[in-house]
């Protein structure tokens, strides 16, 4: 076919043309001109998002410059094998799976599926083959251990992000190494049950105390204070998640956040055993702090609220199902916090705040209700 007027067009030119054309639709447009504006778009490609895996061997050679790969469907160990082939260069490697709706990991065929989904041969293949790579996403990739991710973090030089959410494979085993090597500085580690005080202490101990900047181990619930206290140790940790931690993290472990002056975002969501005690404490050191979430606290009064009343920096406070906050708190809270942008409150308050409180608040800060 034909491409008129534009074919005395090097693929040089077509390349630095088709670097500012940046939306889907109008890349996928372009591949349907000609065969050479086809060759040169695969050439130029630099991210690509794959729904049908089995299909991967008909399309992916055409994009060797490929930087980001991204699949959040079933995929397997060879699939991986031949996307590290085709695409050397890769630097973002997300492959977060997305259940589908109504869906559950042991229905069939999901079962069969599950069985051969992605596991350790998969990402020491990565491990070995994708020596760019900076950011590697892997959110319910069940068949991941720890023989995956410490290849991974072995022979990663530039891995800075690594999710692991919900990997529930992954122990602490892991975290020793991830540790010692001390690259990482974004953790994802959300949901990954066999994840105890030990291995945060190894995080802590190891060089990754430098440079961790944001750490999520929400619904770990064998973490008690003892692994929360360590936490202090991290010398520049802006962003924390201890959320459906479970009962055995107390104000014992929460005074010892409080002396984590670098937070800036921090979430203690249904930590019932949580009080007045931590976010005072909290309120008082972490100066820096912008975002604080502490839904179903229900140990948390108004005087815990209240300290923030003077807070120069908090923007964001989220703080649906605490019970023992009163209407009269809210409003000191929000006419005292100047910075205050946003706050969430439980919808059942809505019934007995007044809509002229509800529009006086409104004129400070957004309101959202949960």
């Amino acid at each position: 076919m034909s491409c008129g007027f534009m074919a005395g067009l090097g693929d040089d030119i077509l390349g630095l043309i088709f670097n500012w054309v940046s939306h889907p639709d109008d890349r996928n447009s372009i591949c349907q001109v000609c065969t050479q504006w086809l060759r040169v778009e695969g050439f130029t490609r630099i991210s690509l998002r794959v729904l049908e895996t089995d299909l991967l061997p008909k399309f992916l050679p055409r994009f060797p410059n490929l930087i980001r790969f991204e699949s959040s469907t079933w995929i397997t160990s060879k699939d991986i094998e031949f996307v590290v082939r085709s695409c050397p260069k890769l630097e973002v490697l997300n492959l977060n799976f997305k259940q589908r709706y109504g869906c559950h990991y042991d229905d069939e065929p999901d079962k069969y599926l599950a069985s051969s989904d992605v596991d350790d041969a998969g990402l020491c293949s990565i491990a070995m083959g994708c020596a760019r790579l900076s950011k590697v996403l892997l959110r319910n990739r069940k068949r991941v251990s720890d023989v995956g991710v410490i290849s991974l973090v072995g022979n990663l030089r530039n891995l800075s992000c690594l999710n692991l959410t919900r990997c529930i494979q992954v122990t602490d085993q892991a975290l020793k190494v991830i540790g010692e090597v001390g690259l990482i500085r974004i953790l994802n580690l959300r949901g990954c049950s066999s994840i105890t005080d030990e291995g945060l202490g190894c995080l802590v101990r190891g060089s990754m105390r430098k440079c961790l900047e944001k750490l999520d181990i929400a619904e770990c619930d064998r973490v008690t204070d003892n692994g929360v206290c360590l936490l202090q140790h991290f010398c520049c940790l802006e962003e924390l998640n201890l959320a459906n931690c479970g009962l055995r993290i107390t104000d014992s472990g929460g005074l010892a956040i409080a002396n984590i002056r670098t937070l800036k975002r921090l979430n203690l969501s249904w930590l019932i055993s949580i009080s007045d005690v931590t976010l005072i404490e909290v309120a008082k050191n972490c100066q820096s702090l912008v975002e604080l979430v502490i839904t179903g606290c229900g140990k948390i009064t108004g005087d815990g609220i209240c300290a923030f009343a003077e807070h120069k920096f908090l923007e964001t406070l989220v703080m649906a199902s605490c019970f023992n906050v009163s209407i009269f708190d809210i409003k000191l809270l929000v006419f005292g916090c100047r910075s205050l942008r946003c706050i969430g409150l439980d919808r059942m308050l809505n019934t007995t705040m007044t809509l002229g409180l509800q529009k006086s608040i409104s004129t400070f800060c957004r309101l959202n209700w949960m």
